[in-house]
């Protein structure tokens, strides 16, 4: 268990680099692409857009699994937060099953997707690079995001879930959370 736990832990450092490093990257790209064109009257960031939408696609579709493993994915909790703990347990265990088998669907229809990027040999304009290199991070993001909703499904049936129901991995659901002490923090102004 102990190296399960440090693979699980060294997979999460990476994810939460690739995340960082693609969203600093956008930020680069777009900044520089417009005080470039703007200031320098300059194309020299031909590059920018590319390099951007790149990033976005590995920033989405890897940032699948991060949230899923936060418990921060988006729901529509409307029926859920009104239902009592059995009902929430059933519930959630039911949507993150599910969720893991429409992800991995979307992982095996991506990878077709990739494989027709590959066969084609098409390649970006200003870059030169071939298309499916951007395309290969989708069913990625997909694989490791069903994987995380089986783990959020798996960690509830644990006895450490036996009164909490867990959104994430370490997420427990706000409705499970004994301290509901709004803090100075919490209230938006």
């Amino acid at each position: 268990m102990k190296v399960f736990r440090l693979l699980d832990r060294l997979v999460m450092k990476l994810e939460e680099f690739i995340l960082s490093f693609a969203i600093i990257l956008i930020s680069i790209m777009i900044v520089g692409n417009v005080i470039a064109r703007e200031v320098f009257n300059s194309g020299a960031f031909y590059f920018a857009y590319e390099v951007s939408k790149f990033a976005i696609v590995i920033a989405t579709f890897m940032g699948i699994a991060y949230a899923a493993r936060k418990g921060r994915h988006i729901s529509m909790s409307a029926f859920y937060d009104f239902a009592p703990f059995k009902i929430r347990k059933i519930m959630m265990i039911v949507i993150n099953f599910v969720t893991a088998i429409v992800m991995f669907l979307m992982a095996y229809y991506s990878y077709s997707f990739v494989l027709f990027e590959y066969n084609t040999g098409a390649i970006t304009t200003s870059l030169q690079l071939p298309r499916y290199l951007m395309a290969i991070f989708i069913p990625i993001g997909f694989i490791t995001a069903g994987i995380q909703f089986l783990r959020n499904t798996y960690v509830n049936f644990t006895s450490k879930a036996k009164d909490k129901v867990y959104l994430g991995i370490d997420a427990v659901d706000y409705n499970d959370e004994k301290n509901k002490e709004v803090k100075l923090e919490d209230l938006s102004v």
